[in-house]
């Protein structure tokens, strides 16, 4: 009854090693997006503190699935951007990422600005004193303190992006997602055990992340 999975019919660890690389390239790209987000959340321009606030209240609060699609249908076949490779060959995983990235890095941007509150505002006004510059008192007194406050929340962050990168079968990412729906389309009869292997997969993915995390939530905690 269960012979499919040791025909070599299907490659389930090559769907679960295309899910591991688009949530490390996603959380990559969300971390450093979600940086330069709260950077002008708190940025003195109104201009910048203005795009920032419109772009993660909107973004936030759009499925992500929504997200994706837009990225298919708006990007590339109404505009015809490939991201620097052919148009049939791994679209969907590049543009999975472009999604993630530009959809996770709101919620990196919100728990990063949670850290920056527990920065004392003592800190930034004696750092201004010194005269530091804004991006000065921002690299070098606020965001450290604020990145190690901000480790759970983040966690957190990362570990749905994990479990949100099975949104990317919608727009053709060869990912576990996409395996999971053509098994269940094609062994009905295993449905369980289709269900049980994924899940346990996707065990596998977020346990060791949310252990590690956490354990650096204690290791960098701020005492105060």
């Amino acid at each position: 009854m269960f012979d499919f999975l040791d025909s070599g019919q299907y490659d389930l660890l090559g769907a679960f090693w295309v899910t591991a690389q688009l949530a490390l390239y996603s959380a990559i790209g969300s971390l450093i997006w979600g940086t330069a987000l709260v950077a002008m959340r708190v940025s003195p321009v109104p201009i910048m503190r203005g795009f920032a606030t419109s772009y993660v209240n909107l973004v936030r609060n759009t499925p992500l699935t929504v997200v994706l699609v837009a990225c298919l249908l708006g990007l590339n076949q109404t505009m015809g951007i490939t991201l620097g490779g052919d148009r049939s060959e791994g679209i969907g995983f590049r543009l999975a990422i472009l999604g993630l990235v530009a959809y996770t890095g709101t919620f990196v941007c919100e728990a990063l600005r949670s850290g920056i509150n527990t920065v004392p505002a003592g800190q930034a006004e004696a750092a201004r004193a010194l005269g530091m510059s804004f991006t000065q008192v921002l690299t070098v007194v606020v965001l450290p303190q604020a990145f190690r406050a901000a480790v759970t929340p983040l966690a957190n962050v990362l570990i749905a992006l994990t479990k949100n990168t099975t949104v990317a079968a919608a727009i053709g990412a060869a990912d576990a997602a996409f395996l999971m729906k053509e098994m269940i389309e094609n062994e009905a009869q295993a449905l369980f055990l289709v269900f049980g292997i994924f899940a346990f997969g996707f065990i596998v993915l977020t346990l060791p992340t949310g252990l590690l995390l956490g354990w650096a939530a204690k290791r960098l905690a701020v005492k105060r």
